[in-house]
């Protein structure tokens, strides 16, 4: 996996824009909302994404996963090293992220968006 394949994944979404945050991490956001955070320079490249509370229980439990600071209590991971899940695991945790805050917006932020 590559920071360009994650990318490629997270724009397929509807309504999503990529900005870059802290300096140099790029995120990924749904409604002004993130739900992916990316750090590109890093070696290995690393990232974060909000998953539901079984599959958090279920990633931290793995070696190279972990909450992610700040944002664990909120069943954030930070997965230290991309090429750690394959791509259709990528895929499949992208969009439960995706769909995690999507859900959460506003109706009318949802409406506008046309999520709903």
């Amino acid at each position: 996996m590559t920071i360009e394949d994650i990318r490629n994944i997270c724009l397929s979404f509807k309504g999503v824009k990529e900005d870059i945050k802290w300096d140099n991490h790029l995120c990924f956001n749904i409604g002004e909302k993130m739900f992916v955070i990316t750090s590109p320079d890093d070696v290995p490249s690393t990232a974060s994404f909000k998953c539901t509370p079984d599959d958090f229980e279920s990633l931290t439990a793995r070696s190279g996963i972990t909450p992610s600071a700040y944002l664990g209590r909120y069943h954030w991971v930070y997965v230290h090293d991309i090429n750690d899940l394959g791509k259709k695991q990528w895929e499949r945790y992208l969009r439960t992220s995706y769909e995690l805050v999507a859900g959460k917006l506003p109706k009318s932020t949802q409406k506008k968006l046309g999520l709903v």
